[in-house]
Parts: C-alpha cells; structure tokens; sequence
C-alpha cells in the first residue's frame, strides 16, 4: 500500500470489490474492468465508473485520496460543455466498520470515482473507422461542438518567448526517447524549425486556450448529437494549445488507424469556419511534435529495458517515431 493512504485499503481490494456486480444498486447482469495508465474503469450494463489510481508522474500527482477526489471534481466540471448528460457525478467509495467497501455507504470514504452514462462503443469514432462507418455529418457535427468550445474558452495571451519555451521544452522532453528509437534527426529538424521559422507563425500564442488536451478517436462519439469526452482534468497546462496543435493530434492518431481523410477534413472544416489559413509546415511541425510524443508515452509503458525490441509498445513507438520523421520532412515554408 502507498504509505500516504490514511487507511489499509490496498488496491487491489477496491478493483476487486468493483468488479463485482452486486456492488452496484441498479444490480448489472455484469461487471468489465478496464485497466489505462492512470485509471481503473468499470464498465456495468447503464454506466461507467472511473477510479484513479494512486499514482504519480512528473504531470501528476494522485497518491492520496483528497488529490483524487479533486480530480474527479475537475473532470466532471471540464467535461459537460463537450459531453452534456455523460458525467453524472462523483461517487465515494467507503469503508464500513465491518471492513466492508460500499458505494454511497456509512463509514469512512477511501476513495472516489467519476459516474458516467455508459455509452455506445460501437459509436467510438475509432470502432466507426474500423468498420468504415464515419458518417461526415456526424464527424461535422462534433468538430462543430469542439470548435464552439474553442470560442467559448478564454484567449491565453502568451507571449511569443514564452510560447517559444513551452515548444522548445516540449521537444527537449521527448530527445531521450528519439535517441532510444535512433530519431535524433526528428529533434534537430524540430529545433531548426524553431530557430529559423518561428519568426513566421510567431502570431500562434494569439490562439491559444483552454482546449480539450487529449483529443484522440476514442474520445469522440458520433451520436446524435456527438459527444467529446475525456478532457485532460489533472494540469491545466497540458491543455493550453493552439487548436491546430490540437487536430494535429487527432490526425495523426486517425493516421494511424488508416483514416488519414479525417485530419484533413478537419483541418479544412477548421480553416473554413475560422479564417485562420496558417502555413502547412505548421500542421507538420505540430504532428512531429505530437508523434515525438506519442512514442515518448509507448515507452514510458515499458516495465522491462527499453532495448526489449519485442514489446507491442515499443513497435508502437517505433510507428510514432517514424511518423515524426515523416512529417519533419514536410518543415518547409
């Protein structure tokens, strides 16, 4: 057990009482638990149940219970503008004097999880592109919901110089997993980018706000209306983004999964209902960066040596490095 737990309530104890359908009051003909990085989620017949894990990471912070719970707070906040009637609330998980787990029970709350409406996987802009069913309209409609956020959200008014630091630390971030994955060019061609071209897209800190942060195919939902979950609760800094730093997550990650298509639609539905029309070199840069990243988050899942070339991880990684030297290529102005 973490010794910041205030009680003996190991995980493993909760995961395993949570994957029990008698512990939830609409009484689910099952329980599937699904483990993330930083999460458990119990998927029942009508809702989802996220419990964080009592972890820490150089972005995060969630060894105790009181920093746990002020992140399903956050989480359920930031996410009803783009996911209306999805998160229902906070739940407590509580210990009884009998040392029995309850939710909503008498006794002591351990812990605390994020109640969401269930919904449809089958939906899941990622299972839509496996099957070749992403409807245009739809992928419109939710590009539409996210850009309203976009004008919603305050503009950060970041200095150039110090919008320039947090690229340049970004990249720095990344140089230690481009040298295990032999992509150091990607880094070189990133800072040259920087040095030689910022002078030209130096107008970017004007657009940047308070984004979604983790926009990926499996955060999107085309229903009727589409929804958007996931929004990157736990620093807010992470979400500070130019929005087509942002869609140039979601394409690349569309990329990857053989729908291409659909970062340009955006990038076009973006331009068209914007005005912004920025340079392509940009949407490079910003999909290398992104890629650099993605690798860097594959390897950090590795518990055996990065030299451990078999791993699905590592391959994943190797996709995202390659996808950033591809796309350092097309740097130019």
């Amino acid at each position: 057990m973490n010794p910041q737990e205030p009680l003996d309530v190991p995980l493993i104890a909760k995961v395993d009482f949570l994957t029990k359908a008698s512990t939830y009051p609409d009484h689910p003909t099952g329980v599937e638990a699904i483990e993330t990085h930083m999460s458990w989620v119990f998927l029942t017949n009508r809702h989802a149940y996220k419990l964080k894990k009592p972890v820490v990471f150089d972005f995060l912070d969630y060894r105790t219970i009181d920093a746990r719970r002020r992140c399903c707070d956050a989480e359920v906040t930031l996410n009803r503008q783009l996911a209306p009637g999805v998160y229902l609330g906070t739940v407590p998980l509580t210990l009884a004097k009998n040392e029995r787990l309850g939710l909503h029970g008498d006794g002591v709350v351990v812990d605390w999880l994020v109640q969401m409406r269930r919904l449809p996987l089958e939906q899941r802009l990622d299972a839509c592109i496996s099957t070749a069913r992403v409807d245009r309209q739809c992928l419109a409609d939710a590009l539409g919901r996210l850009f309203s956020s976009y004008q919603d959200a305050r503009n950060e008014r970041l200095p150039a110089s110090a919008y320039r630091s947090r690229l340049e630390i970004a990249i720095q971030r990344n140089e230690a997993a481009l040298e295990i994955l032999d992509q150091r060019q990607v880094i070189e061609r990133q800072h040259g980018f920087l040095k030689d071209q910022f002078g030209r897209i130096a107008d970017r800190p004007a657009f940047v706000i308070d984004a979604h942060g983790d926009l990926r195919p499996e955060h999107i939902y085309l229903l009727d209306p589409p929804v958007i979950v996931d929004r990157l609760e736990f620093n807010r800094d992470l979400r500070l983004l130019d929005p087509l730093d942002e869609l140039a997550f979601l394409a690349i990650e569309c990329e990857r999964l053989g729908a291409g298509w659909i970062g340009d639609f955006g990038f076009e539905w973006y331009r068209e209902h914007t005005g912004d029309q920025t340079s392509l070199a940009l949407i490079a840069f910003y999909k290398s960066l992104r890629a650099c990243m993605r690798a860097r988050l594959a390897l950090g899942h590795l518990f055996e040596p990065l030299h451990e070339k078999n791993s699905p991880w590592f391959r994943l990684a190797e996709h995202y490095a390659a996808t950033a030297l591809d796309q350092a290529a097309d740097m130019t102005v």
